[in-house]
């Protein structure tokens, strides 16, 4: 430890220095010359940390669970679709606090090539924001504004892979071998087709295959995802110091969040799937003390797109914590699932598994994100009931496409592989709610069954214990963008559907609520606020499943503190009565009636808030 060293840098390093060093020593086969300049580094990157950043990682010590509870928000947008460019978001606080919204997740920004960005997954310079979208000062200005409103701040970190076009493949591309080992070169194809053997294909009808031919090295470099992202080395130090360090920068850039995309696919041994090993959580234990010790301000959150059995193992230990958040990607899927089927089994079974998990663990809730969504269920379960896998994906795309009899949704398919029977679905909330579809026909009586699932899933979301996190447009009920594909960019990638430009006509219709966009942005602003005023809500409450006596309405029950909440969804296509059994007087928190939850009425496509004090 250096004499310079400040005590409240000295203080924490001191705290995690053992494990950490432990951890990094086994990892790198005990290179101290490596671990020297890590913790140099980490020193600069603490020195350089903006006092006001310092300020609120103080603050957030003294609060550790600040992201837990149930005041916490999330919105998820793209600059360029939300507001143009960086300082167009800033003009538009005032309307991200209107939608009561306290965690703002900006899409990757980062410099990237054009045409080969991957929606800017490929980053062709950590310390450069896109030019169009602005700069790295503008991006603190953003945080800067954020932090002194209460919005803490997400970005992700793409750290699996770089851009073919970053300086470090550039210098691989033309021989210099320190580069070249900075990500998997070899030169022929006898590895690559050995890890071909084991290794599943991320893409395999658009990009297959995880290695492409680099022509100027004259070597075989390995691609999980496209050609043009090259997969890191994490088994050399040099690339584990030099990201951390970039995410270091990053984080004293006023980013509060950082979301570490594909996480379990950064470390690769021959002969393995290359995916989840164990040396992932070695990794990812490592960068949660980094973000102890140089910004404890600063929350991990986890991009694990997996079943339930690989996701929750990136919690790590109640002892030694990995991410701080994780997204719900099985129930993501399941309550697409749910809204196709109308029935709710799936979905309980699933919720049953979360239920059970420590509440210490913090999950993501959502029900649209930037990507598509990947029929990814528990198929031994469904198997119960008759269903095989292959027919029954094709059900749920044929529906959630519209082409099922009685269906309002209006999906894509993304990624279709007719071969294995496979696909998975593109579309905007509203859209696959039936909006798009009621609007067209110009049928109010459609409309409303549309807006009321829509209303429906969203309170689902709220009543999960976690962060609720909105894509942006869906608080106005933004419908799918239909012209992506006029676009030479984006017209052979069907997930820009649910892209597109915010539609600030129809925000404008907000304070409205004879239109569907004022419709749904009360309903959504209300249940934030209700949300956010009862400790029924909160992360620590205890929660079970309900048994309502019908496979179409899902029940969930909440109880902190002397609040105990009976939140039911009717996933089906007629008004039904959930059978409770419970003669205590409840207060419907949607609209202040009273009465006992003996026998329930919820509207189809409805749900119901019932909340009872002792």
């Amino acid at each position: 430890m250096k004499d310079s060293w400040k005590s409240e840098f000295a203080n924490r390093f001191i705290r995690k220095e053992e494990e950490l060093k432990w951890l990094y020593m086994e990892l790198y086969h005990g290179d101290a010359g490596a671990w020297d300049a890590f913790t140099d580094m980490l020193y600069k990157a603490w020195e350089e940390r903006p006092e006001s950043l310092k300020a609120i990682d103080r603050d957030r010590r003294a609060h550790p669970d600040w992201y837990k509870g149930h005041n916490l928000v999330g919105m998820l947008m793209y600059v360029n679709a939300f507001a143009g460019n960086l300082k167009g978001v800033r003009k538009k606080l005032d309307y991200i606090s209107d939608c009561g919204v306290n965690y703002l997740h900006l899409m990757p920004l980062l410099e990237s090539p054009k045409g080969r960005s991957d929606g800017g997954y490929a980053v062709s310079d950590f310390r450069k924001v896109q030019p169009e979208l602005g700069t790295m000062e503008d991006l603190y200005a953003l945080a800067e504004d954020c932090h002194s409103r209460g919005i803490a701040v997400c970005l992700d970190f793409v750290m699996n892979h770089t851009s073919e076009d970053h300086a470090w493949a550039r210098r691989a591309r033309a021989g210099e071998k320190a580069y070249q080992d900075r990500y998997f070169f070899y030169d022929d194809w006898t590895i690559p087709n050995a890890f071909e053997q084991t290794v599943p294909q991320v893409f395999p009808t658009t990009a297959p295959g995880n290695f492409t031919w680099c022509e100027e090295a004259q070597k075989v470099v390995m691609t999980t995802f496209y050609p043009y992202q090259w997969d890191l080395n994490y088994a050399n130090p040099v690339v584990f110091n030099d990201m951390t360090d970039n995410m270091l920068y990053l984080c004293n850039h006023g980013i509060d969040i950082i979301r570490l995309d594909a996480v379990p696919y950064i470390w690769k041994a021959l002969g393995t799937t290359c995916r989840n090993l164990k040396q992932v959580h070695t990794l990812v234990r490592m960068m949660r003390l980094v973000c102890e010790i140089v910004c404890p301000g600063t929350l991990l959150l986890g991009e694990v797109v997996m079943e339930p059995s690989k996701v929750v193992p990136y919690f790590g230990t109640v002892e030694k914590p990995e991410c701080h958040m994780l997204y719900n990607v099985t129930t993501m899927a399941s309550i697409w699932h749910t809204v196709a089927t109308r029935d709710v089994r799936l979905l309980a079974h699933q919720l049953d598994q979360v239920f059970r998990l420590p509440r210490e663990y913090t999950f993501l809730n959502y029900l649209r994100c930037h990507d598509d969504i990947g029929w990814g269920l528990d198929y031994d379960f469904l198997g119960r009931f008759g269903q095989a896998e292959v027919p029954h994906k094709r059900y749920l795309n044929d529906y959630l496409t519209g082409k099922w009899p009685g269906s309002l949704s209006q999906g894509e398919l993304y990624n279709d592989d007719p071969r294995l029977g496979d696909a998975r679905l593109c579309g905007t909330t509203a859209s696959l709610c039936g909006v798009q579809t009621a609007r067209e026909k110009g049928d109010a009586a459609l409309m409303d069954r549309a807006l009321s699932l829509d209303e429906m899933l969203h309170a689902f979301m709220f009543t999960l214990s976690g962060v609720p996190v909105l894509y942006s447009g869906d608080e106005i009920a933004q419908e799918n963008d239909v012209d992506y594909h006029l676009d030479p960019l984006k017209k052979d990638d069907s997930r820009y559907l649910h892209r597109g430009n915010m539609d600030w006509k129809k925000a404008k219709k907000r304070g409205d609520a004879s239109t569907p966009e004022g419709r749904i942005f009360k309903a959504i602003t209300r249940m934030e606020e209700i949300r956010g005023g009862h400790v029924v809500f909160d992360a620590a409450a205890d929660t079970w499943l309900l048994d309502t006596g019908s496979d179409q309405i899902l029940g969930i029950g909440r109880y902190k503190d002397g609040e105990q909440l009976l939140a039911l969804f009717n996933f089906g296509d007629r008004d039904r009565t959930a059978w409770i059994r419970d003669e205590k007087i409840y207060t419907d928190l949607m609209n202040g009636t009273e009465g006992d939850a003996g026998a329930v009425t919820v509207k189809a496509g409805g749900f119901r808030w019932l909340l009872h004090r002792f």
